[in-house]
């Protein structure tokens, strides 16, 4: 009796020091993104081999890269430029080329796959809602993996062009005068910024989509994810004889509203360049791209609340 009086006799103070503190939201994204870490290894995984066969496929070509050199005989200046940057940049492509494969399949089974296996059940009883959920998924393929890509392709980029610059100066190529014309920071900013423009908001709704559909799929979520846009491509091409969809789709594939302005025959960074970052922010496309990601992900997130288990 003594402690139950004791208890109500509290202040409202004490009892509110008593109340566990709310975790901020910021807190709960975090550890919501570090749990899509912990139960997709495949997230950085990928990457990683990614890094290590590209690496190893550029060290083989920087090894012939002399060679080759001087058997193309004298070089204009382009030419030596994009010869010597050429398993740079490479690496590089292949890396994005990965984790883009990576950020699909992922966003596809995010949702579907914890209704699959009925892991859904634990974690809508802890207190975290459907949207920061929701919310952490999308941001592993829109934050997490554009920032692990830029930090894997700079680790191998960097011991790539050690190893061709050794291998020049080692064999007695002299391509000094494409050296001077090449940055490493102005490279490094280029794939960072093509990273966040067209892998983290230029793709978004290609992501967004694909978690709606593993929210609402009972099964093969591929189907499913896949069959609409085919059916209303082929729709506006048998009734209309028009391709726009398609052409929409294949646009925003390529960059969308900040397309890179790419160089006939060119495997180069400089080929996927995107517009200045003023001109960027203010194109219509990439608002538009927005606000059709936050429809989608809106209603993924309306689905969570609403589906269960397979």
């Amino acid at each position: 009796m003594n402690s139950a009086s004791n208890v109500m006799n509290q202040s409202p103070a004490a009892a509110e020091v008593m109340a566990p503190a709310a975790v901020p939201w910021v807190r709960q994204m975090y550890w919501c993104a570090r749990r899509e870490l912990w139960e997709s290894r495949s997230i950085y995984i990928a990457p990683l081999a990614a890094g290590a066969l590209a690496l190893v496929a550029c060290l083989v070509s920087v090894a012939r890269l002399p060679e080759r050199m001087r058997a193309a005989g004298a070089l204009d200046l382009a030419q030596q430029l994009e010869m010597v940057e050429g398993p740079y940049d490479m690496a590089g492509l292949l890396i994005m080329g990965a984790t883009f494969l990576v950020a699909l399949f992922y966003s596809l089974d995010a949702l579907y796959g914890e209704r699959r296996d009925r892991s859904i059940l634990f974690w809508k009883s802890l207190p975290v809602s459907d949207t920061t959920t929701v919310l952490a998924k999308a941001s592993i393929p829109m934050l997490v993996l554009p920032a692990l890509t830029f930090v894997v392709s700079m680790v191998v980029q960097t011991i790539v062009l050690l190893a061709t610059r050794a291998a020049l100066a080692g064999s007695g190529v002299d391509a000094q005068a494409a050296w001077s014309h090449f940055s490493f920071w102005h490279a490094s900013w280029m794939l960072l910024y093509h990273l966040i423009a067209l892998h983290g908001l230029g793709y978004s709704p290609f992501y967004a989509w694909l978690l709606l559909v593993g929210a609402w799929a009972r099964r093969l979520p591929i189907l499913w994810a896949t069959l609409p846009p085919i059916a209303v491509g082929v729709f506006e091409k048998v009734a209309f004889n028009t391709s726009y969809f398609a052409e929409l789709l294949m646009g925003q594939v390529g960059g969308g509203a900040h397309h890179a302005t790419k160089v006939a025959g060119s495997m180069s960074m400089d080929s996927l360049s995107s517009p200045p970052p003023g001109e960027f922010l203010t194109n219509p496309g990439l608002w538009l791209n927005l606000v059709v990601a936050a429809v989608f992900l809106a209603l993924a997130i309306r689905l969570r609340r609403q589906r269960g288990p397979i």
